[in-house]
């Protein structure tokens, strides 16, 4: 587990937890200071993986590998429609904290409690029939659509459920932090 990596990370992820489930929202005032502060620490960590480990360059060249494939995976998310800006940015600022690799472990940890999450909110909610038939569109429709998104399935739709989706990145990155 990385030493200094955790706390910070953990105080986050409890605060966006917190106010996605209330107002749908991860506030900026949150993420964009951990993000900055997940580069400014970067140097000192001594912990990375790979060549040069505990040389100042290679500590801020994995902060930023991490924060580009957050921005990346969780950005084509969100250009599809299917993940708010809150979440990119999250998921970008624990990018700078944890580097690529651990990264990528958070991220289909996450995506695996993700989709357990929304399997149980759409079964209890009633609509788990809407829950496949929208996904089967959005996975299948794109012979028809191309790389158009689909207007029915984003969240800027008014009539779309959407779930908060910061807990199940907390889920991930908590628990790729045990796996390390």
């Amino acid at each position: 587990m990385h030493s200094f990596a955790w706390w910070p990370t953990l105080i986050v992820l409890a605060v966006a937890t917190f106010t996605d489930m209330r107002s749908r929202r991860i506030p900026n005032w949150l993420v964009l200071p951990f993000l900055l502060a997940g580069i400014a620490v970067s140097p000192w960590r001594q912990n990375w993986p790979g060549i040069g480990r505990g040389l100042g360059w290679h500590g801020i060249g994995q902060s930023f590998a991490g924060l580009g494939l957050g921005i990346l995976i969780y950005g084509f998310l969100f250009w599809m429609g299917g993940m708010g800006a809150g979440d990119v940015k999250l998921c970008a600022a624990i990018g700078a904290w944890i580097g690529p690799g651990q990264l990528l472990i958070a991220l289909v940890i996450a995506g695996m409690a993700g989709g357990i999450m929304v399997l149980c909110w759409a079964a209890f909610g009633g609509f788990l029939n809407e829950l496949f038939t929208g996904a089967g569109d959005l996975v299948f429709g794109w012979k028809e659509r191309g790389m158009q998104r689909d207007p029915e399935l984003v969240l800027t739709n008014p009539l779309k459920r959407k779930m908060p989706y910061a807990p199940a990145i907390a889920i991930g990155t908590l628990i790729s932090f045990f796996s390390h």
